[in-house]
């Protein structure tokens, strides 16, 4: 089957492609897809999130339907971005919520713009890896800038979703598949890169992370795993951690409740 992306709701000057969800007047969430991914991996989300808030849903730079990054890809560039489309809708702040690169990308606008950063949630992000772990992503991020963002995505796959979930799928991996394809090879090959070697500037942050914070990952997800994300958790005064357990890297695709459940109520807890 071939997947079509919905139309863009609207884009931004810099060609940020986007949708906003809920009531206008409700509490900014920002979600933050994942490498190689796009905006349409929320679907499953957004409409538990938009009852109370005003849900913003975007493509990152060469991802989805968005544009390009006008500069060589980083965190800091992704993070500006975020920031140009809070300010492109009208809004002063968000709680933030990222997946993989995404929880990465989250964390460093923390620290670039904590006066817009209400709350964050940080999804089956990596953290600090260990050599062998960080030699391995290193690894595929220069087979994808050798031989394309297709060359990395059955074992991807493999990865992401639980053995029994892939034999009774459906569609689902070849939706997955077809996100993969919507990438700009370049974007994709300098955004792989970002993921491999952004860890590095969020290791012990600086300046600290002070906002409130739920780090949350899947119980066998192998890039990133719990230990990550409860070290992660401790570099931040507070942070919650939330473990979902039999999952893998998608488990937010495989089991979206598993994720909403801890993600609403960390939302409804939060102070606005």
């Amino acid at each position: 089957m071939t997947w079509t992306t919905p139309p863009v709701s609207e884009r931004a000057p810099d060609g940020t492609a986007f949708g906003v969800s809920g009531p206008a007047d409700g509490p900014v969430v920002a979600l933050i897809h994942g490498l190689g991914l796009c905006r349409d991996i929320w679907a499953d989300f957004i409409p538990a999130l938009a009852r109370r808030h005003r849900v913003v849903s975007y493509d990152l730079y060469g991802h989805g339907q968005s544009a390009p990054p006008p500069a060589a890809a980083s965190l800091r560039v992704y993070a500006d971005q975020l920031a140009g489309l809070l300010a492109h809708i009208g809004a002063d702040d968000a709680a933030v919520i990222g997946f993989s690169i995404g929880g990465m990308i989250n964390r460093r606008f923390a620290m670039d713009y904590p006066e817009r950063t209400r709350s964050l949630v940080i999804l089956n992000s990596p953290h600090d890896r260990g050599a062998a772990a960080q030699a391995s992503v290193e690894a595929r991020a220069a087979q994808v800038r050798d031989d394309g963002p297709m060359a990395t995505m059955e074992a991807a796959l493999l990865r992401w979703f639980t053995p029994g979930f892939l034999a009774n799928a459906g569609e689902v991996p070849d939706q997955v598949r077809h996100w993969r394809g919507l990438v700009d090879p370049e974007s994709y090959a300098q955004a792989a890169w970002v993921l491999a070697h952004g860890v590095r500037e969020l290791i012990r942050p600086d300046p600290p992370i002070t906002v409130p914070t739920l780090v949350m990952t899947s119980e066998a997800d192998s890039g990133s795993t719990p230990a990550m994300s409860r070290g992660l958790a401790a570099e931040i005064p507070g942070a919650e951690t939330c473990i979902a357990p039999g999952l893998q890297h998608l488990g937010l695709m495989e089991d979206a409740a598993a994720f909403l459940g801890p993600i609403t109520r960390f939302l409804e807890g939060d102070p606005q």
